[in-house]
């Protein structure tokens, strides 16, 4: 290996290559994980002393001193609850402590000193990646993550345009088809949609699922049938008196989260619809609440723990130099049938 000039920073993929390892084996070395064979550790540990590789945050000396940030503001929510219970899993296992913060105010997301500010004193506090849940990360906050070298990952970002960011999720079109597809299966012709707003990129990925499923069998779209406001209880039962008050109501209702899904159940309910006799109602994230509802509802599971088991693996991988094989990386999702889908009542 050539010398390093001064000015030049070992990174843990020098170490790997010196060492003859893969870099996800260094990492584990740097993070004292017990999965690296003995001679393996010793090679890894010759080969960091020799080019004076240094951690940025001095992990492998001071395990316990890591620290990450974790930005959401739906913290009420069960999707978010099961998404924190993995990040909190995978980061007790790492040894790191998890800060949860709200995201960040208007002059923090809009000014790039207020940002590199804001970044500099999470970075200073020991933290070493930021993990960010179902919002948007502004341009600033990004630049600022960029210029201090302290990565971001995001959960279910509501933009995905940004190409520069890491972002975990599922495959919500496949899901919003496979919910389709599955009440078409069951001779439904007339289905609506009732989703979150168009501006969240999984909401209108599922919706996009929605449509195409339609389209196979098909089924010419009816915008009569066809909503998008929040991922709520209270939009789910406005709309869903709505749709189901029309003429010629629908016989299914596909629902862009499992929150929405319940608000339909409780407006089907208020208008003496049976469900599924009359009605049939799937949701999306198959959080713990489909098991309570009447009937227990059909949903489309996202791998909600593991998405935030990943985060976590991934920006701790990234803080050590180890990036990830795309910037864009998303879970299967499938979709646990129960009881609130029925066959298409006969006309």
């Amino acid at each position: 290996m050539r010398r390093r000039a001064r000015s030049e920073r070992a990174t843990l993929a020098d170490v790997a290559r010196l060492a003859g390892v893969s870099p996800a084996t260094a990492s584990k070395v740097l993070n004292g994980r017990s999965d690296v064979a003995a001679k393996t550790r010793e090679l890894v540990l010759g080969a960091m002393a020799e080019i004076g590789y240094k951690p940025t945050t001095a992990r492998y000396e001071w395990t316990r001193d890591r620290s990450l940030v974790t930005v959401l503001d739906i913290v009420e929510s069960r999707y978010a609850g099961t998404v924190l219970q993995g990040i909190l899993v995978a980061a007790t296992a790492a040894q790191a402590e998890l800060l949860i913060r709200l995201p960040p105010d208007q002059p923090i997301s809009t000014s790039r000193a207020a940002a590199r500010a804001w970044m500099s004193e999470q970075k200073a506090s020991g933290v070493v990646g930021i993990i960010a849940l179902a919002v948007a990360v502004p341009d600033p906050v990004l630049l600022a993550a960029e210029d201090l070298d302290v990565p971001v990952v995001t959960i279910d970002p509501i933009d995905t345009t940004e190409s520069r960011v890491v972002s975990i999720g599922s495959t919500n079109w496949a899901g919003g088809r496979s919910a389709t597809e599955h009440v078409i299966k069951l001779g439904h012709r007339r289905i609506a949609w009732i989703g979150g707003p168009l501006g969240s990129a999984p909401s209108l990925e599922r919706f996009h699922g929605y449509q195409a499923g339609l389209d196979s069998a098909g089924i010419a779209p009816d915008r009569a049938l066809i909503r998008h406001e929040a991922f709520s209880v209270e939009a789910g039962r406005r709309h869903g008196r709505d749709i189901l008050s029309l003429g010629e109501r629908p016989t299914a209702i596909v629902a862009g989260n499992d929150e929405i899904a319940v608000g339909v159940l409780t407006a089907a309910k208020e208008l003496g619809i049976s469900v599924p006799g009359e009605l049939s109602v799937t949701g999306f994230d198959d959080t713990s609440q489909t098991e309570w509802t009447t009937p227990r509802l059909t949903s489309v599971r996202q791998p909600l723990a593991g998405m935030g088991r990943m985060a976590v693996e991934t920006v701790l991988g990234m803080a050590d130099g180890v990036q990830p094989a795309s910037r864009h990386l998303q879970l299967a999702t499938t979709l646990s049938v129960r009881d609130s889908t029925g066959p298409a009542p006969s006309s």
